[in-house]
């Protein structure tokens, strides 16, 4: 009579037979690393500056709060504030 461990772990990791195999990929330390030929992928010259678009998307952010803050105090700084950073984000996926 077994206590039904061995019955559940039959077929499983657990039971020894178990192997895994991976692929090449798998042991490739290389594959996400940048290469130094950038003409691999097309338009990578292209591409916006991660680096400044994060700086400008906190500002924008930033600035938001800032206009979600002055609705309770006074509407027309809070609408002025707010346009501005719409004007900040379309400046954002320009960079």
């Amino acid at each position: 009579m077994s206590d039904g461990r061995t019955e559940a772990m039959r077929g499983t990791y657990f039971s020894g037979k178990h192997e895994v195999k991976h692929s090449k990929e798998y042991y490739d330390v290389n594959r996400n690393r940048s290469k130094k030929d950038n003409n691999l992928i097309p338009g990578i010259n292209h591409m916006p500056n991660q680096k400044w678009h994060k700086i400008i998307s906190f500002i924008k952010s930033g600035i938001r709060i800032i206009g979600y803050g002055f609705i309770p105090f006074n509407l027309v700084i809070a609408t002025g504030v707010l346009i501005l950073s719409e004007v900040i984000g379309i400046i954002e996926e320009l960079v």
